[in-house]
């Protein structure tokens, strides 16, 4: 059990995502980050959907309420555990009192935080995932008391872990991602499609949870006419009428009305996710559906 002090950014709960409601226009939503989300989790034995704290672009200071064991993931950020500093990707005990600083420093954006036994909050539509704009859930604020399970396992047997994440996830300023060809991949010129694959495309300031928006060279289309709206997928990569790419992220809207070039293989997500505005190099790989799900297999098993 903790409580909030002061927060600075964007802090939600999010678990793995409300599935099964797209059809009802509902998005998944869960973790911008599912692997870093899926590390916090596994370093203290929680169950595989625990809820987590979700820090986006900002600080997030607290106050454990009883002895625990806490982790902390993503990038862009460190650990100030009473009057010690902690790397990420790593677990450390914390007593009751003590104060813990989760600190924006250089690189990415998200941070999760997990609590030994996953944080409690309600479940709506089989998940604990806040979707702001869709009024489930709510942001957290400084006075929030968040709520834990009992932990699976002895706290002194879950401190002092660390997660191998070099290992299996790259981060990087300037990452390459894997991409499946998409439905209207033929509305664009071939001039179109070189242009996709061989330029180099920074994120915009203003991305949020529903879309990461790049900035580079334009995509020419082929076909201009519109496009009746259609199904969305998280990493669905939408042309709209400038040329400049959307990647759908975890809020992403459950129908859409731009055409689209290719798909962000979901092994690749996370590095999309942890990019940062202006300063990262983002480039797209073609890959193929197999391959795309042999490397989503070996990271969900990497090291868990």
């Amino acid at each position: 059990m903790i409580e909030i002090l002061d927060l600075t950014g964007i802090a939600t709960l999010q678990d793995s995502g409300r599935h099964g409601w797209n059809k009802f226009g509902v998005p998944t939503s869960g973790a911008m980050d599912w692997f870093a989300y899926q590390a916090a989790n596994s370093l203290l034995n929680n169950r595989p959907n625990s809820a987590t704290v979700e820090l986006g672009l900002g600080e997030f200071t607290f106050r454990s309420l009883r002895n625990t064991v806490l982790s902390v993931t993503g990038a862009g950020y460190e650990v100030e555990n009473y009057i010690w500093t902690f790397p990420l990707w790593t677990t450390f005990y914390v007593r009751a009192g003590w104060t813990v600083r989760v600190k924006k420093i250089n690189g990415g954006n998200w941070a999760y935080i997990a609590i030994a036994g996953g944080f409690d909050s309600p479940v709506i539509m089989n998940s604990r995932s806040a979707y702001l704009r869709g009024g489930i859930g709510s942001a957290l604020k400084a006075g929030d008391v968040l709520h834990s399970f009992t932990p699976t396992t002895d706290l002194l047997k879950l401190a002092a872990r660390d997660f191998p994440v070099d290992k299996f996830m790259p981060y990087s300023q300037n990452p390459t991602l894997e991409v499946i060809p998409a439905p209207q991949a033929d509305w664009f010129t071939p001039e179109g499609i070189r242009t996709f694959y061989e330029s180099e495309y920074t994120l915009s300031p203003s991305f949020d949870r529903m879309g990461y928006r790049l900035q580079g060279s334009p995509i020419k289309k082929a076909i201009t006419k519109e496009l009746i709206s259609e199904g969305v997928t998280v990493g669905s990569i939408q042309i709209p009428a400038d040329g400049q790419p959307i990647v759908m992220m975890a809020d992403a809207p459950t129908a859409g009305g731009y055409p689209k070039i290719a798909n962000v293989a979901r092994a690749s997500l996370p590095l999309l996710a942890q990019c940062e505005a202006g300063v990262s190099r983002i480039r797209f790989r073609e890959t193929t559906v197999e391959e795309a799900h042999e490397k989503h297999k070996l990271l969900c098993r990497a090291g868990f």
